[in-house]
């Protein structure tokens, strides 16, 4: 669940995660997909679970647990539109969703889907041996030709330390194809000196596509058959009101514009920093659909 909004003048309860406003906005462009995840029985992930089956999200797999209650966050954004987040969700269910019983016959429907997207703050919830069933499946699902995309999104608070995050994030590496990320999560991490090495160092991992947002100025594309890659500038906004979500929806516009569209790296890029334009220009992660972008 997500809180938006200054404390003294109310606060907007919705909901977010950086996962599922991707998946929310691959469905408003046109891509089917499911979401996987694990929520209560309590009003509100029953309130959830009915906006996002009406955004056009798959929920057959959401597993919902009883006696349980989804996690909560806050989102806290300054004057420049940046923001900050403060979490509560020791007891989210989608932590134990790899020891649930009532999860063994959704994760082994991974091997069915033709692409998996997953992210950093995933990997944060599982711990060592949630991450290690984790990537037993992925290897399951990638013999039978599964495509792996994942979004890099470090979250420091989330991790005991810079060293468990670096090796939780090679051994997904070694099962990626796809490498959406930022420089503001691969320097903390590896000491990239800017958005170029890190290309260049995923790249080299074997990863067969790479995209890494340059912040505010745009992002740096790969792909093999490339021979070198390409910068493709941000869109430009009148006002930035929330940079919330801006990351997700540029991910959603990448993939949507790659596997709907046929389009190629840099055209997929200038598609997600189109959708992100619009998305920080509304308060929140999920902006109303009237205020989509119109599709080149």
């Amino acid at each position: 669940m997500e809180l938006s909004g200054k404390p003294a003048e109310g606060l907007r309860l919705g909901y977010g995660g950086d996962t599922l406003n991707t998946a929310i906005y691959l469905a408003r462009l046109g891509v089917f997909i499911d979401y996987i995840t694990a929520l209560g029985d309590d009003p509100f992930s029953a309130s959830m679970i009915t906006a996002w089956r009406e955004e056009g999200v798959g929920v057959g797999n959401v597993i919902q647990i009883k006696g349980r209650m989804p996690g909560l966050y806050m989102i806290s954004v300054d004057q420049k539109g940046d923001r900050r987040f403060f979490y509560w969700r020791d007891r989210a269910p989608a932590r134990d969703i790899f020891c649930l019983r009532e999860a063994i016959p959704v994760l082994d429907s991974l091997s069915n889907y033709d692409w998996i997207y997953l992210s950093g703050i995933s990997l944060s919830l599982y711990g060592d041996e949630g991450r290690a069933k984790l990537n037993k499946l992925l290897d399951k699902a990638r013999e039978k030709g599964v495509k792996i995309a994942f979004d890099s999104n470090y979250r420091p608070a989330g991790w005991s330390s810079i060293v468990a995050a670096r090796e939780a994030y090679d051994n997904l590496r070694q099962r990626c194809d796809l490498a959406l990320s930022g420089i503001e999560d691969e320097k903390p991490l590896y000491g990239d000196r800017d958005a170029l090495a890190t290309v260049q160092r995923l790249r080299a991992s074997g990863i067969a596509e790479v995209s890494v947002k340059t912040g505010d100025t745009g992002s740096i594309v790969w792909t093999q058959g490339m021979e070198s890659p390409v910068i493709v500038q941000a869109a430009n906004v009148p006002q930035v009101i929330d940079t919330t979500a801006a990351g997700d929806s540029f991910n959603a516009g990448y993939l949507a514009a790659r596997l709907m569209q046929g389009r190629d790296g840099p055209a997929a890029a200038k598609a997600g920093h189109k959708l992100a334009a619009s998305v920080i220009q509304h308060r929140g992660a999920i902006i109303p659909r009237e205020a989509m972008p119109n599709e080149e």
